[in-house]
């Protein structure tokens, strides 16, 4: 099959190329970089060179392919509106490109605000609507499309998606206890954040596309919670720093913008996900990895 991926040269992009090509599939990767381009080229896939603004590149890379999976994002905490715009917009181009095909369209999302007081299910929708809502509300946009003739399914990654060489939410948490010289925990550190291999989160993926009915919501996530006291308690042991609560009033000062994140409970689990896709995570845990030593290079 012929599919085009954006964000094929990010953490969770890359290690979906490497599952899609090793099933056999033809990639096209979008690239804004040369660097970008030739790690594709290097790896067997195909390039299209441009970014997420490039809309008229997104939508010939969606023409020319068989499948689409859309994982680019911004991720531009400063500027969190026209990150969301430009999602939004990409996710319309797509859609409408894709519309009367049936062609499969995977995109990424996440667990966040999905349940309260308990670990969130493939079976909670997301409450994201509209221009204005988070990623401009781009899981209940693209969902639309099913009525349309798009094989749309949702890509739920957990809040942190680990490995060696990780640079998101857990390497900035460890940044900030070397920089304050204390691994911290928001509160009595009780509230959880799901957790997946980014291996173990590609193979989810490419599962989903050979397996997943239009409409569905498919949950990345190979352990359901872990409490952020453990994760700052392993944190602290592998930088040999010492490890302390963080008043609630205190966190946003503390983590800075990431504090909202890390002080909210971000459980959810994968169950129907796994029977079926047939998945399951063989990756390490996330304290593993920490243990190991993924996040102690500076």
């Amino acid at each position: 099959m012929r599919v085009f991926v954006t964000g094929a040269s990010g953490w969770i992009g890359s290690a979906l190329v490497d599952e899609l090509l090793a099933a056999g599939h033809e990639v096209t990767g979008l690239a804004r970089s040369e660097a970008s381009a030739a790690a594709l080229e290097a790896k067997g896939a195909q390039v299209r060179r441009g970014d997420l603004d490039d809309l008229d590149g997104i939508r010939r890379g969606a023409e020319a392919a068989e499948a689409v999976f859309h994982l680019a994002n911004k991720h531009d905490w400063s500027d969190m509106a026209g990150t969301a715009a430009a999602e939004r917009a990409a996710v319309q181009t797509i859609g409408e490109t894709l519309a009367g095909s049936g062609r499969p369209f995977l995109l990424a999302s996440g667990v966040a605000a999905l349940a309260q007081g308990r670990p969130a299910t493939e079976a909670d929708p997301s409450p994201f609507h509209g221009p204005d809502a988070p990623r401009g509300g781009s899981e209940n946009l693209a969902l639309e499309f099913v009525a349309r003739g798009v094989h749309a399914v949702s890509l739920r990654f957990a809040p942190t998606v680990h490995g060696h060489r990780d640079h998101g939410f857990i390497a900035v948490i460890a940044g900030i206890a070397r920089q304050h010289g204390v691994s911290g925990y928001p509160g009595d550190g009780d509230n959880r954040w799901a957790a997946v291999h980014r291996t173990d989160a590609a193979t989810m993926a490419t599962l989903g596309l050979a397996k997943a009915p239009a409409g569905a919501r498919l949950h990345a996530v190979a352990e359901p919670g872990v409490p952020t006291r453990r994760i700052a308690e392993a944190i602290g042991a592998a930088l040999n720093l010492p490890v302390a609560s963080i008043a609630p009033e205190d966190v946003p000062a503390h983590f800075g913008w990431i504090g909202g994140f890390f002080a909210a409970d971000l459980a959810a689990t994968s169950d129907t996900t796994r029977e079926l896709l047939g998945w399951t995570p063989t990756g390490p845990t996330l304290l593993e990895d920490i243990a190991a030593g993924a996040y102690s290079a500076e």
